[in-house]
């Protein structure tokens, strides 16, 4: 395990208050093609965030789209729950001049495909992440994943033959014991509180999701995040995915981190609640030779509380070769 001790400080004035509060999907292209790139539309655009492709996966439909030139080499941007790839907008921005960056709802989040029955647990996510990894030809890319996302990329990596370039994790749910209480009791209520009115719904849920970041997240964030799980599609989705969920997909992969031979950065904010920053430590020794970024002041949203301090640690990693 390498540490980098020196403190990364975040300011309000770097924060990803987003780029409005439209949730406009893009135009579907069942070919998967590259998407928009950096300041032309797509989700590189300037004034919304638009996966404008789609890939049917054994779990439903996925919407994605890239940003940078397919000239550079692939970085993949995997997000967590209850989230989706608007999270990630800043940091894919940031890295589309170096990269060429993949982004992408699950499915039953975002923009994706939510529908009675759809199997959103993490043992199907990491094998819908390994079937949109062949759909778009990309070998051996780079892969940063937050949250779920960390567990849905290891499970790709270690369950599926998914390869990797190199493997950046932030505040990934990777080590048990993992679920708060509050999260333990929605899952195994889910069929009541999917029958909350509307109004109680969402406020849950915008509560539920502010608790993510320790600096709060502008109303512009907050909306686009919490509003796709309170349509009539998303409100049943948003239980689902909490029921389906539980700690037998780490437990099936944590004794195995240590077969892990490809880079691996792992970056925590210092300021967690969801997932604790002891745990970081825990993390990096289980993986051989994994670097350590604490983020000072960063939630466990860090993508939203500190995203040039995220970028500024996963450039120089995702850049390096060999």
């Amino acid at each position: 395990m390498t540490v980098d001790p020196s403190a990364m400080h975040t300011t309000d004035a770097n924060n990803a208050y987003g780029t409005g509060s439209t949730s406009g999907t893009g135009n579907t292209d069942s070919t998967g093609g590259t998407g928009g790139t950096g300041g032309t539309g797509g989700a590189g655009g300037t004034d919304d965030w638009k996966l404008d492709r789609t890939f049917r996966s054994s779990s439903g439909e996925v919407r994605w789209a890239t940003l940078g030139s397919p000239d550079l080499p692939p970085a993949v941007l995997v997000h967590g729950t209850p989230f989706s790839s608007y999270v990630w907008r800043a940091v894919a921005r940031a890295l589309a001049p170096t990269h060429h960056v993949h982004v992408w709802d699950l499915p039953g989040y975002g923009t994706s495909e939510m529908y009675d029955g759809q199997d959103v647990s993490l043992a199907a996510q990491g094998r819908v992440f390994a079937e949109l990894l062949d759909h778009w030809g990309l070998d051996r890319p780079a892969v940063v994943a937050h949250d779920f996302g960390g567990c849905i990329a290891l499970r790709a990596h270690l369950l599926h033959g998914a390869r990797y370039e190199r493997l950046a994790l932030v505040d990934p749910v990777a080590l048990a014991p993992w679920g708060s209480p509050t999260y333990r009791l929605l899952g195994a209520n889910a069929e009541v509180f999917g029958r909350l009115p509307g109004p109680l719904h969402r406020a849950l849920v915008r509560e539920y999701v502010s608790s993510a970041s320790h600096r709060g997240l502008h109303p512009a964030a907050l909306d686009r995040v919490a509003e796709p799980w309170c349509t009539q599609e998303g409100q049943p989705a948003f239980y689902r995915q909490i029921a389906q969920n539980d700690q037998r997909y780490t437990d099936e992969i944590q004794g195995r981190y240590g077969e892990l031979e490809l880079p691996v950065l792992i970056c925590w904010g210092t300021e967690d609640t969801w997932i604790p920053v002891a745990k970081a430590s825990e993390l990096a020794a289980a993986i051989p030779g994994a670097g350590l970024r604490l983020i000072e002041g960063a939630g466990h949203l860090v993508q939203e509380d500190a995203p040039a301090e995220l970028t500024a640690a996963l450039a120089p990693f995702l850049d390096q070769r060999g």
